[in-house]
This record gives structure tokens, sequence and C-alpha cells, in this order.
């Protein structure tokens, strides 16, 4: 289960980026159309075809494409996702005498590989992002006609910056990856816990009622609810001790809970209309209060003093049981010592005299 849900975290991440993908595309597209129709600037024939091949390909991806869970130093899916972005925001950002600064959107790859791949396919394609912004600006550094000495270190701030956001992107998404392990696990280990208290709850023969401080009982065991005389298919899940005026010595108890502290044990009549009054002991608890300015509940454990009795006097016959076997025992030893005497003495009567 925990692999399932995280492949299907991983899934909607994936999913995600892949709409952002074919949205970018679609907004590319459009300024390129905007800029060729109000004659801003002429937009070559290569770039609208390049624009709609990207956006065919995002497309594609999304719908035929299925995403591979991270971990890899290298994924095929790169080519295909990363890759493409990288190759086609490169060609938007060389073009020549371009009026639209394209450079942001290299970010983009770089943050798909950080959260979606490994650290090191993260740096890789920071770094060759990195390059391909240097390398122009070395070459014009190179040639007599450079007139811009500051595109060299505004490639290189930018490098770095992309090489500091990979490693940062990537450290982060792997933290909330391991702490999301971590919560599903534990969230795991509660639904365990919770499952097996329930279990344990409904199967005690004893009553256990969590009641609140409106005297709201909040959770009813099949035992307390027997000893209420409550049908849980007409009663709701969560009801009232003022709901019932033979509840009146419970919603007694519960405030005493509320307002001394927990009660040790005492008895306990609920006068049912339809069959004989119920003789119950009751004891009970006060919880912690839960969170800021939250309050305590009280938990009432019942006993039905009939049971109780019945098995007392169970009990008092198995006692007297096992008292007369002993007995019984001790009496049957000296019995067969005296018959197996007699018997022997009997051997040897033979004269009349003896």
């Amino acid at each position: 289960l925990p692999v399932e849900v995280e492949a299907t975290a991983f899934s909607r991440l994936w999913s995600g980026f892949m709409a952002a993908r074919i949205l970018l595309a679609l907004v590319i597209l459009g300024v390129q159309l905007a800029l060729l129709y109000t004659g801003v600037r002429a937009v070559p024939v290569w770039l609208l075809a390049l624009c709609l091949c990207y956006l065919a390909l995002t497309v594609l991806v999304r719908v035929l494409a299925r995403p591979r869970g991270p971990g890899r130093s290298f994924d095929s899916q790169w080519a295909y996702t990363a890759g493409v972005d990288l190759a086609f925001f490169l060609a938007l950002h060389l073009q020549p005498e371009s009026s639209v600064s394209y450079t942001p959107l290299l970010a983009l790859p770089v943050l798909m590989s950080a959260i979606l791949g490994s650290r090191a396919l993260a740096l890789g394609t920071a770094a060759l992002v990195t390059l391909a912004l240097l390398a122009p600006a070395v070459w014009a550094a190179s040639s007599a006609s450079w007139q811009h000495p500051g595109d060299t270190a505004q490639a290189g701030l930018t490098g770095a910056g992309l090489l500091a956001l990979a490693l940062l992107t990537n450290q982060l998404a792997t933290r909330l990856a391991r702490e999301e392990a971590q919560v599903r696990h534990s969230h795991a280990e509660a639904q365990v816990q919770s499952l097996v208290n329930n279990l344990v709850i409904e199967a005690l023969p004893d009553g256990v009622l969590v009641v609140d401080s409106a005297y709201v009982v909040r959770a009813a065991n099949p035992a307390a609810r027997l000893m209420l005389g409550t049908d849980q298919e007409v009663t709701p899940d969560q009801f009232s001790l003022k709901d019932h005026p033979a509840w009146v010595q419970l919603l007694h108890v519960a405030r005493l809970t509320f307002n001394d502290g927990p009660v040790d044990a005492v008895e306990v009549t609920l006068h049912h209309e339809d069959r004989h009054s119920s003789h119950l002991q009751a004891r009970t608890q006060r919880t912690p209060a839960i969170g800021d300015g939250g309050k305590s509940l009280c938990v009432m454990f019942l006993q039905d003093l009939r049971e109780m009795e019945a098995r007392l006097r169970t009990e008092k016959l198995a006692a007297m049981g096992r008292m007369s076997a002993a007995v019984a025992h001790e009496i049957r030893n000296p019995l067969a010592a005296i018959a197996q005497a007699n018997a022997l003495l009997e051997e040897d009567l033979t004269a009349p005299a003896q």
C-alpha cells in the first residue's frame, strides 16, 4: 500500500508538470501569433512551426507517456520532457534580435529535473543550461566586435543561480518525500492501532461510553448499548445522555467526573419502561485536553451487577467443587489403607479361635 500511494503522489506531480508544459506551449504560441498579427516584429515561419511542434509534443507526452518514479541517475523520460524543453527554450533564447527575453523559461527544465529526478540529473541539467548560456557570451567575447562585456558575467550569474536552484530544490523535494513517507507510515500504524482498539472495545463484555462535556455520547460499544437499552439501528451513533430519563444517573456520574474528577466505583440503576431495570456499576476516567483550548472527555466503564453476581456464584461453586474433591481425596486415602489392611487380615483368619 505505501508503494502504491507513493506512486500515485508522484503521478499527480508528474501530471501537473506535464499540464504546465502544455499551458506554457500555448502561451508561447499565442505570444508569437500576437507579435505576428500586431506587426511589432516579423516572426519567422520556422519559429511558428517550432512552437506548433513543441505544443504537439507536450500534448503527446501528457497523453501517451507514463511516469516512472525518481531515484535513477538518468531516466529516458528526461529526453522527451526536460530535454525537449531545454532545446526549445534555448532556441527561443538564441534568436537574433529577439525583443522578448526567454531566459526565465530555462528554470523550468531545471526545476522539473530537480523535483522529478535525482540530484545528479538536476545538477547535470543546470550545468547544460549554464554552458548553453556561456557559450554565446564567450564566443562574442572572443570576437573583435564585442561590445557587451557584461553578457558573460550575466550568463555566469544566471548559471550559478540555476545550479543553486537545482541543488536546493532537489534537497527540499527529497526531504519532503522522506517526511511524506514517514507520515504515511505513521498514519498506517495509527490506522492499525485504531482497528485493534476498536476490535478490543467491540468484544469487551463491559460497556464503554465516551462522553464529552456537553454529555453527548461520542462512542458506545455494543455491550454499553445493550445495558442502556438502545438499538443501534434506531439510536444514532452519537446521542445525548439527556435524551432518555432512564440515563439520569449516568448523566450525574459524568457531571461528577467533569467537576470533581474520576469516579472509582458507583452503583447506578437504569429504570427501563419495556424491560427490567439494569443494575450497573460505573467507574470513569477523564482524558487530557486535546489541542489548544480543547476539552477533555469522560470515559465511562459499565459492568452489569447481575452478571458480576452470576460470575461470583459460579466462582463459589467452582471453589466448593475443588474443596469437595480435596476432602474426598483426603478421606479416600485412609479408607483405601483400611480396606487393604482388612484384606490382609482376612487372609490370616483361618482357625475358629482366631
